[in-house]
């Protein structure tokens, strides 16, 4: 048995719910998507222990919810990245006038899961085509963003995201942003 087929299965059920819930929301999940191989995880070997990852999309209470059940997580917090107001409040973000987006900050095992699987997760569970919306929720704190903490991350984001568009995975184009990282705020 391959050792990522219990997550590929555990994320398939996951994704079915998501295309139930979503559906309600008018968004649902492709049913071809490319799937990371072992080979995307690039041939440097991931750094020993924890790493760490950072998406937005959408209302971060949904995204960490994802995360949190993904095998190899360690944790998922909620919070704001991507703006110029330090340690800002819910209702500072939520008026749009902070340049923060909602995020989640993953700590994750990478022997277990791997950067280009998380990417996987990450754009399956939201609309990575409509700019600064989600559902119900709009605002450029509900953009499609993956900030990244090294140069291998930038560059395995931006590799699957132009596969994923190659692929014609959705009927637009990818809108998330790929820049990096600087800080994270927990929510508050």
């Amino acid at each position: 048995m391959r050792p990522y087929l219990p997550w590929l299965i555990a994320l398939t059920l996951l994704a079915a719910v998501w295309a139930w819930f979503s559906s309600r929301q008018g968004f649902t999940p492709p049913a071809t998507f490319p799937v990371p191989t072992p080979d995307d995880a690039g041939s440097k070997p991931p750094p020993a222990g924890s790493e760490v990852a950072t998406f937005g999309s959408g209302c971060f209470w949904c995204t960490e919810a994802i995360f949190e059940r993904t095998k190899g997580v360690k944790s998922a917090v909620s919070g704001y990245s991507g703006g110029a107001v330090p340690n800002p409040s819910y209702k500072q973000v939520c008026g749009g006038d902070t340049g923060h987006a909602e995020v989640v900050q993953v700590t994750f095992n990478p022997a277990v899961v791997s950067y280009p699987e998380l990417l996987e997760v990450f754009w399956r569970s939201h609309d990575p085509t409509t700019r600064d919306r989600q559902g119900n929720d709009f605002g450029s704190q509900y953009r499609s963003v993956i900030f990244t903490h090294s140069d291998r991350q930038r560059e395995q984001a931006e590799s699957y995201r132009k596969t994923i568009d190659a692929a014609g995975v959705y009927s637009s184009p990818l809108v998330t942003e790929v820049v990096p990282f600087k800080v994270f705020y927990p929510r508050t």
